[in-house]
C-alpha cells in the first residue's frame, strides 16, 4: 500500500528535474546576451555584404554601359571614315572625268559628221587640242621628247637611226607620247634615237 510518504517522495523528485538549478539559470542568463550579440554581429555583416554586392552590380552595369557606348562611337566613327573616304575618292574621279566629258562629246560630233576627210582631220586637231587642255588642268604634262637628249628615267628607246647630221642620242622620232603628273612619270616616252658613229669614234 503506497503511503503518504512514498507519495510526497516521488513528487519531490518531479520537480527537481522539472525545475534547474540557480546556477544554471544564472549560466542561461550570461549567455543570452553573447548570442543575442552574435545575432546582431551576424545580421549586420550580412547586410554590409548586401551592400557591397549592390555597389558592385552598380559598378559592373556602369562599366559595361560606358563599354556598349564606346563600341557605338568607334563604329560610328568607322563609318564616318568610311564614307569620307569613299566620298574623296567619288570627288577626285569627279575632277578628274569632267574635263574629258566635253571631249567625248566631240568625238560623238565628230563620228556623226558627213564632211569630208579634211573637215574631220580638222575636228579631231581641235579634239587633241581639248584633250590636252584637260590634261593640263590636271597638271598633267606631256614628256618632252623629239630634238632632247635621251634620257632612260624618262625616255624608251626602242631603236636607233643612223645618221651624221643629228648629234648621237638625241630623240628623232617619237612613236607614243610620255606623260608626268609635276614631276611624277606617269609613262616613259617611247622614242627612237640618232645614232651617230662619227661622234661614237670620237
Amino acid at each position: 500500500m503506497t503511503t503518504v510518504k512514498d507519495r510526497f517522495a516521488r513528487w519531490s523528485r518531479s520537480q527537481k528535474e522539472n525545475t534547474m538549478s540557480t546556477e544554471q539559470i544564472e549560466q542561461n542568463e550570461l549567455h543570452e546576451p553573447e548570442t543575442a550579440q552574435v545575432d546582431v554581429e551576424a545580421g549586420m555583416e550580412a547586410q554590409d555584404s548586401n551592400a557591397e554586392l549592390e555597389q558592385l552590380r552598380g559598378e559592373r552595369d556602369q562599366l559595361v554601359d560606358r563599354l556598349a557606348r564606346l563600341q557605338a562611337e568607334f563604329d560610328n566613327a568607322r563609318k564616318r571614315e568610311i564614307k569620307e573616304r569613299q566620298d574623296a575618292r567619288d570627288y577626285a574621279v569627279q575632277s578628274a572625268v569632267e574635263p574629258f566629258l566635253g571631249v567625248l562629246d566631240n568625238f560623238a560630233l565628230a563620228l556623226n559628221s558627213t564632211g569630208d576627210v579634211a573637215q574631220l582631220r580638222t575636228g579631231v586637231q581641235l579634239i587633241v587640242k581639248q584633250m590636252e587642255e584637260a590634261l593640263r588642268g590636271l597638271n598633267v604634262q606631256p614628256v618632252e621628247a623629239i630634238g632632247a637628249q635621251f634620257d632612260p628615267r624618262i625616255h624608251e628607246a626602242l631603236g636607233s637611226i643612223e645618221t651624221l647630221e643629228h648629234p648621237d642620242h638625241q630623240i628623232l622620232e617619237e612613236i607614243r607620247r610620255g606623260y608626268k603628273l609635276r614631276d611624277k612619270l606617269l609613262r616613259p616616252a617611247l622614242v627612237r634615237i640618232a645614232s651617230n658613229s662619227a661622234q661614237k669614234s670620237e
